[in-house]
């Protein structure tokens, strides 16, 4: 393997210890090494970071194993170059296996420019990131919550639901409260209740809330409603601090935001997985939906295409991507045309993958240019090879050739 780099190092990163091994010397030279133990704790990282700069190092490489590289990467990242290797990127040959040597392994390939590291956002954008994927576990939660209330209403043999189209909207929610408190509830306290758009009458309300609603059920509901006012109350405050960190990014977010299907929530989903810096991706569309794992597969062996199954790349960007896609269904826009045209011949499922690359290469090429969205019309494939056509036609005509064209040719 040919050496690039003078003076590198590969650090084999545990709960609690960090080995590492420092290469050094000439490009043409076999390196020489070095080799300590750290301990995880913040005294042993700083002087890890001491020993590093010692050895004159410019890079290093740790694999990302769970979450226990990453206190590592905080506190080496403002004075080296690293690089977080993916780990099966990176596996040695089968053989006697140790912690130095897989420190060694990983300082060789370093040394040889043989590893290309993974994504890793700038400190606001990996906080951001964080946020807009708890949000997503609270939604889930409270939705949990919610579908426990359906259960117990139904075990109680209330059907709120038949009569209200949402339970957890104003009147569903003072109905609720009145039925934990253990109220008495008629006609009369309904007509308070019912807001003038609900079009169920007070009297089959009235007859949907009257079942066998024992001690048990009242407990129990109270249980899920508290937990769920909780969630909804961490989910308020949760947004004020999302709002906070992409106060920097208001123009993308709002650039974002013109793109069909995709809200403000989305937007910052889109910020916080990945970045406003397209430089990242080495400015390639194509990487970047690589890397959220929306690309078809590539396996061939022998002549024969095997499975062309996606990756599974950034799973909280994929989702979010096939959310908008799914979103933009029903509108006169060249998203849907596209998911339209692909379900035709591959299927629903394959239809809104496809959707989801269009819509995160249309969001890389907004965040790389600072151009909002520009819509292109429902046609435009249509448009576009019918351009082709047209200019290849003067191309021939402009060779000398005549060229004539039918009435099934020109409809």
């Amino acid at each position: 393997m040919e050496a690039m780099i003078e003076r590198c190092a590969g650090l084999d990163v545990h709960q609690k210890t960090v080995v590492a091994c420092v290469l050094y010397g000439p490009l043409d030279k076999r390196p020489k090494k070095s080799i300590e133990t750290f301990s995880t704790t913040t005294n042993g990282l700083l002087e890890l970071n001491d020993w590093l700069e010692s050895m004159e190092v410019t890079e290093a490489v740790m694999e990302s194993t769970g979450v226990y590289w990453k206190p590592v990467w905080n506190i080496l990242e403002e004075h080296f170059r690293l690089v977080l290797a993916n780990a099966r990127h990176v596996k040695n040959v089968p053989g006697r296996k140790t912690d130095v040597k897989d420190a060694e392994w990983l300082a060789k390939l370093l040394r040889s420019g043989l590893i290309e590291g993974s994504f890793v956002p700038p400190e606001d954008i990996r906080d951001l990131r964080d946020l807009t994927r708890y949000r997503k576990k609270l939604v889930n939660n409270r939705t949990a919550e919610q579908n426990r209330i359906h259960k117990i209403l139904q075990d109680a043999n209330i059907k709120l639901t038949s009569v209200l189209s949402d339970i957890f909207g104003k009147t569903g929610r003072k109905i609720l409260e009145a039925i934990i408190e253990g109220e008495k509830i008629d006609e009369e306290k309904l007509r308070n209740m019912v807001h003038k758009r609900v079009k169920a009458s007070l009297t089959d309300i009235a007859n949907s809330i009257n079942g066998r609603f024992r001690r048990h059920h009242r407990d129990m509901l109270r249980y899920h409603w508290e937990h769920m006012i909780y969630l909804e109350a961490a989910l308020k405050n949760l947004e004020e601090q999302i709002d906070q960190c992409l106060a920097p990014y208001r123009k993308e977010v709002e650039l974002l935001d013109t793109i069909p299907g995709v809200d403000k929530d989305s937007a910052a989903v889109f910020i916080a997985e990945m970045g406003v810096d397209m430089s990242a991706f080495d400015y390639s569309a194509k990487r970047a939906a690589s890397w959220a794992g929306v690309s078809p597969g590539n396996n061939e062996s022998a002549g024969k295409k095997k499975s062309t199954k996606a990756s599974k790349g950034n799973r909280a960007l994929k989702t979010t991507a096939v959310q908008c896609a799914l979103g933009a269904m029903g509108q006169d826009n060249r998203i849907t045309a596209h998911r339209n045209r692909i379900a035709k011949r591959q299927g629903a499922k394959k239809a809104n993958m496809a959707s989801a690359h269009l819509i995160i290469t249309i969001a890389f090429h907004i965040l790389k240019t600072g151009e909002p969205y520009h819509e292109l019309g429902p046609n435009y494939v249509q448009q576009h090879h019918k351009n082709k056509e047209l200019k290849m036609i003067e191309h021939l005509k402009r060779k000398g050739y005549s060229v004539s064209l039918s009435d099934q040719q020109t409809a």
